[in-house]
């Protein structure tokens, strides 16, 4: 009878340090500093980040063609990192899709980061959910830039001046995202 006892404190310590670099780190939706920048021109969003987007990056997509991250720079971003295996991620990518094809003229990109798919399940599962924003390949050099990951899906807000003003860790809704990107427009 002992000895379970044991095994069961042992579990629970082991579920604590476990989940402790959750409870540390900003939660699902939680915001990172937000706020409209006083007397930007048109309203323009920015953040008292905790941290600065890195976008020194060349990473591959889904035809294994290089993409410049530097490329979004400038511009609202929602990276959301993601697999083809991850049911919470295939919920929200129809979300993604009309969001992208709403807001992607007033300054919105959303990419999609595959954290292991290969090119050909990308392409296969881009043409089956029509997703129309850009996806690429994680590297450990993005991994360890926006990591370490506990969880799928993880999404990053980013202000237009880079700074990284909200994390999604899980899955969110259709209409928390277009909140979330309308306060950064």
């Amino acid at each position: 009878m002992k000895s379970r006892w044991i095994i069961a404190g042992a579990a629970a310590l082991s579920l604590a340090l476990l989940t402790l670099p959750l409870l540390r780190s900003k939660g699902a939706g939680e915001p990172i500093g937000a706020k409209a920048a006083a007397g930007a021109p048109g309203g323009e969003a920015s953040c008292d980040a905790e941290g600065m987007a890195k976008f020194d990056f060349v990473l591959k997509d889904h035809l294994n063609v290089p993409v410049k991250m530097a490329d979004y720079k400038g511009k609202v971003a929602l990276l959301n990192f993601w697999a083809t295996w991850c049911g919470p991620c295939k919920v929200e990518i129809p979300a993604f899709v009309e969001l992208y094809d709403q807001y992607k003229d007033k300054g919105l990109v959303i990419v999609g980061v595959s954290i292991d798919d290969t090119p050909e399940q990308l392409q296969a599962f881009m043409k089956e959910y029509r997703m129309n924003y850009p996806v690429l390949q994680m590297t450990p050099d993005v991994e360890t830039a926006y990591g370490p990951f506990y969880g799928y899906p993880t999404s990053f807000f980013i202000a237009r001046d880079g700074s990284i003003c909200l994390k999604h860790l899980g899955p969110a809704t259709k209409e928390q995202f277009e909140k979330e990107i309308k306060a950064l427009l």
